[in-house]
């Protein structure tokens, strides 16, 4: 009795099996075949790492594609794989008994706005998962959902980016006006950052020419003594171009457990924000040297509107970003009917007195809960709802502020270094808060995931 108390029941370094790294995913417990792998588990590793490839580019964070190419080598009979996944590389290790070991690696080099492509992949793993989709049928899908156009037209990319910065401008406390003028320039600069797309201009280079035109075109506004907020004006402009997928991604993978993965992708969204910052400033001296005359930045009190008409405001922005995003159409209803409830709890939060930077934590907990619920009953991956659903809750007014204090008045630097440091850390709140609600709702629903399985395998 006495060994038994002290005694485990396992050695603590015995080795786990990659099929459980499955466990909490939608692909927990997939069928497995019994023969074991055909004579060419080569082509199954090829097709592993195009699927791997394919929600990289779209999106997808690390323990994502992980549990997909786990969930799809176990249903295809490729036992004693390792997965290795960095930032921009996924390496594959198979070692068969008694077989010469075979490793394969794949860098991914191009990224894409397709959560449509995305939520397809992910009901191509869980069919493959069940068991009902040979090697051969999975790779005609993968084809097929790689070369199938996206769901909305790129002009219509285009007046979403407007009507997102209009909404939005009404939502942070613009006038009709300001909203008219956040329009037009959201989509000039969409229009001009993809004709530096089209240039091959470094990404980091592109982010910094938009936000500082965006900054500009409220700067001339307000010389012209047009009756508008132009900072309000740069929020509108500025969220879009926000990070948001790399932070929450990145905060999803160092909590997962990929810290070189994470690290790469903190990186990458720092050097987009830093592009921000750079373009705003690059504006504010180019207004001054032009003679602007200073700006009023001052804080704002939030919507002129009542909290009914901001729902609207905010189901329409979010609405807005699925098109941006290239979001399946089944799902845009159902995103930004999340995001309302998260402007709901926020507003809750705020006239409780809660403080501006858990306020925002506790919305994006919601957020990030609510769309585990809604992705598996559509049949789609959390962070499809989660990143469009969470982008209003960024302070893009305190971003802009900061910039304006530590670019052209030198008696509040530490004011504006301060304020660009709280920035950072609503940000970062709002991040860990959809991975933490996403979490939270696990146990809740496993049995969404059940069903979702049992659809798959009606179908």
């Amino acid at each position: 009795m006495l060994r038994r108390l002290v005694q485990g029941e396992a050695p603590p370094t015995q080795a786990m099996s990659i099929v459980e790294r499955l466990a909490g995913s939608p692909y927990a417990n997939p069928t497995i075949q019994a023969g074991g792998p055909d004579a060419s588990a080569r082509k199954a590793l090829d097709f592993a790492l195009n699927l791997a490839e394919t929600m990289f580019r779209y999106g997808a964070g690390a323990l994502e594609v992980e549990t997909s190419i786990i969930a799809v080598t176990a249903a295809f009979g490729l036992e004693n794989i390792e997965v290795d996944i960095t930032n921009q590389s996924v390496v594959l290790n198979y070692s068969a008994k008694d077989q010469t070991p075979t490793t394969v690696l794949r860098v991914v080099r191009s990224w894409t706005n397709n959560y449509a492509g995305l939520t397809a992949i992910h009901r191509l793993v869980s069919d493959i998962a069940d068991g009902g989709v040979s090697r051969t049928e999975a790779a005609q899908r993968l084809d097929e959902i790689t070369h199938r156009p996206k769901p909305f037209p790129r002009w219509m990319v285009t007046a979403a980016f407007g009507i997102f910065s209009a909404a939005i401008v009404a939502f942070v406390g613009g006038t009709p006006l300001g909203s008219l003028i956040g329009f037009v320039s959201c989509i000039l600069v969409d229009l001009v950052s993809r004709k530096l797309g089209e240039w091959r201009v470094p990404e980091f280079f592109s982010v910094a020419t938009s936000s500082a035109l965006v900054t500009l075109i409220a700067l001339l506004f307000w010389w012209l003594e047009v009756p508008i907020s132009p900072a309000l004006v740069v929020v509108g402009g500025i969220l879009l171009l926000l990070p948001t997928g790399r932070l929450v991604s990145a905060t999803q993978d160092a909590i997962n457990g990929f810290p070189v993965t994470a690290a790469g992708r903190f990186l990458s969204a720092v050097l987009i924000f830093a592009a921000l910052v750079a373009g705003i400033a690059v504006a504010l001296v180019a207004g001054a040297a032009l003679g602007i005359p200073p700006l009023e930045v001052i804080e704002s009190s939030g919507s002129q509107y009542p909290w009914p008409a901001v729902a609207v405001l905010t189901f329409v922005a979010v609405a807005m970003i699925c098109i941006a995003e290239q979001t399946d159409v089944k799902l845009v209803i159902p995103t930004s009917l999340v995001a309302v409830a998260g402007y709901l709890l926020l507003v809750s939060a705020t006239a409780a007195g809660v403080g501006y930077r858990l306020a925002p934590a506790l919305a994006a907990i919601l957020i990030g809960a609510l769309s585990r619920v809604v992705a598996l009953r559509l049949g789609a991956p959390q962070l499809v709802v989660a990143v469009p659903a969470v982008l209003f809750l960024y302070p893009g007014l305190t971003i802009f502020r900061s910039m304006y204090m530590l670019t052209l008045d030198a008696e509040v630097v530490n004011d504006g270094a301060l304020g660009l440091f709280n920035a950072l850390t609503v940000v970062l709140a709002i991040a860990a808060g959809v991975v933490l609600g996403d979490n939270v709702a696990r146990p809740f629903t496993r049995k969404l995931s059940s069903n979702e399985r049992q659809r798959n395998r009606r179908r």
